[in-house]
């Protein structure tokens, strides 16, 4: 792993879990951890009830995009996190993957993705403790 670790994680639509997921790594690890977010088949805008659920921790994240998953963005990673995305990711030598079986928030309400923002909050404060021990 380089002195800065990087992270990447991946679902469908790039639209709810892989969004919420990186912004609260960036948000927790202060700029220690390089993250991104992709998806297989990016959605067009990002799920409201995430950018809700998200705003009622502080985290805005309405001014995201979806993005496309690239061979690039996976190579240049040490730890790819997929949420649901099946095969469709690219396998790298030298890249850790990891899967987190997160309930998909799409066409859910607020209500719903707060528990999945939740959950998804305690893996990435466990993601942090595990590449950034001293931050622990």
């Amino acid at each position: 792993m380089t002195s800065k670790p990087s992270v990447l994680f991946v679902c469908v639509h790039n639209a709810g879990r892989s969004q919420m997921a990186a912004a609260f790594l960036a948000h927790l690890a202060r700029g220690a951890i390089e993250v991104r977010s992709a998806g297989s088949a990016p959605a067009e805008s990002i799920n409201p009830a995430a950018v809700a659920a998200m705003g009622e921790v502080g985290i805005d994240i309405a001014g995201q995009s979806p993005k496309v998953l690239t061979f690039d963005a996976v190579e240049s990673s040490d730890v790819v996190i997929t949420m649901g995305c099946g095969d469709t990711c690219p396998v790298f030598p030298g890249v850790s993957y990891r899967d987190w079986d997160l309930q998909d928030p799409a066409g859910k309400g607020v209500e719903a993705v707060r528990l999945i923002r939740d959950e998804i909050r305690a893996r990435v404060e466990a993601l942090i403790a595990e590449l950034l021990p001293a931050h622990a």
